[in-house]
């Protein structure tokens, strides 16, 4: 005969008891998500934003698609002209998970290359979803030849600071 089904009240409440005890022990032993690099990624968009002035760059001979240069190479040609190849730094701009900055190439007054500098990577599922949100955004932006983008489906706020960034450094350009 099963244990619940025996005439035995105070064996139910006993059992009864442990299980809910079991089951609070579980539900408060669960932590919330924490972000571990918290430290790190409020100090990484300092030295990228700090590294160049929207509208100040005169031009760059570095190469396109480096992710590492600073965008401060030889001048080449002057800083109100669209002729030679400059590189450019939109503003960061503070989205609901995080800072996004991107830097724009322009050879010729036509966008050659553009990298995000700072984008949301704090948890892997931020990092799942801008491992496939900025190349896309990347491809549009190059496509377009303007900050006149669609939004990624599930990335809709760094699409957004992405777009934002992207049209503050294509706005620095012209002006």
């Amino acid at each position: 005969m099963h244990t619940l089904r025996k005439n035995r009240p105070l064996r139910r409440i006993v059992l009864a008891s442990a299980a809910t005890v079991s089951g609070m022990v579980l539900l408060l032993s669960l932590k919330p998500h924490t972000t571990p690099a918290v430290a790190g990624l409020a100090a990484s968009p300092a030295p990228s934003s700090s590294s160049s002035t929207p509208g100040t760059t005169g031009g760059s001979t570095g190469s396109t698609g480096s992710t590492g240069s600073t965008g401060s190479g030889g001048s080449s040609g002057s800083s109100g002209s669209t002729t030679g190849t400059r590189t450019l730094t939109g503003d960061s701009v503070q989205t609901r998970y995080g800072p996004v900055q991107v830097r724009v190439t322009l050879t010729d007054g036509k966008i050659t290359d553009v990298t995000a500098v700072a984008y949301p990577q704090e948890n892997p599922r931020d990092q799942q979803i801008n491992a496939y949100a900025v190349p896309q955004l990347t491809r549009e932006a190059l496509s377009a030849q303007s900050a006149d983008i669609d939004t990624v489906s599930g990335a809709t706020y760094t699409s957004d600071g992405y777009r934002r960034s992207l049209q503050s450094a294509l706005d620095s350009a012209n002006g």
